[in-house]
């Protein structure tokens, strides 16, 4: 794959995506969301939420580039963007591969950089992934009040799959169903896994609510993020669930 002429700057509104290219190429950050925090200390713009972002300021940025994604941004602010003549790069994440894929899709094809080693560090480091056998089933709660959990078709969810844990909403007409909490608890569930985004689960807030199950308090960005953090994902996360038995 040969790269495009790189470009100037660039307007992310996936945190996921600013940390790619913050540790690719930061001088390219023209402007980012307030929930991109890696890496801390970023000297980009910042241009609202990735559900409300300012149009208006990402247009006066004027970047050569807005990377965003399908389920993270609202299609009405991309619409907008585009309208006033912006390039926008929209990519779709629902499987590690996929996130491999538009990873180099974003890097290479759309900010014409050459392959970076952490993206190398990272493939490696899921390639030498074993899952647990048997499978363990587990309840993944996403939010809280109302509850709402992994459903089908995501990209934690096959994260977790290769990590050996099959979650119990996999094949769920919805994406991210609402569940009430005794139905969750009925499951026949082998653990619960609570991430601390979107919504920050803690050892005082989400285990209580599954009594005698075990409870495996992880980080949202190893589950949820794809970036240079996939590098240290399967580590971290087979630490978090090992310890929840």
């Amino acid at each position: 794959m040969s790269p495009r002429t790189p470009v100037r700057s660039v307007v992310s509104l996936v945190p996921s995506l600013t940390e790619a290219v913050a540790a690719t190429a930061p001088e390219l950050l023209a402007g980012v969301t307030d929930w991109c925090t890696h890496p801390p200390g970023l000297a980009a713009e910042r241009i609202g939420g990735t559900k409300n972002p300012d149009t208006a300021r990402i247009a006066a940025l004027a970047p050569d580039l807005v990377i965003a994604n399908e389920e993270e941004n609202r299609p009405s602010d991309l619409a907008a963007l585009r309208a006033v003549g912006l390039e926008v790069l929209v990519t779709e994440v629902r499987t590690l591969d996929q996130a491999f894929t538009e990873l180099e899709r974003v890097l290479m094809r759309g900010c014409g950089l050459a392959r970076p080693d952490w993206l190398d560090a990272a493939e490696a480091a899921w390639a030498d992934v074993t899952a647990s056998d048997p499978a363990r089933n587990a309840v993944v709660p996403v939010w809280r009040r109302p509850w709402m959990v992994l459903g089908r078709d995501t990209f934690a969810g096959d994260v977790l799959a290769r990590l050996g844990v099959r979650h119990l909403y996999s094949t769920h007409p919805e994406r991210y169903p609402r569940i009430p909490i005794q139905e969750l608890t009925a499951r026949d569930a082998d653990l619960v896994v609570l991430p601390d985004e979107p919504y920050r689960f803690t050892a005082d807030d989400g285990p209580e609510a599954f009594p005698g199950l075990p409870a495996a308090l992880v980080s949202g960005r190893h589950l949820t993020w794809y970036g240079p953090s996939l590098a240290e994902a399967p580590a971290a996360l087979t630490a978090a669930l090992t310890a929840a038995r």
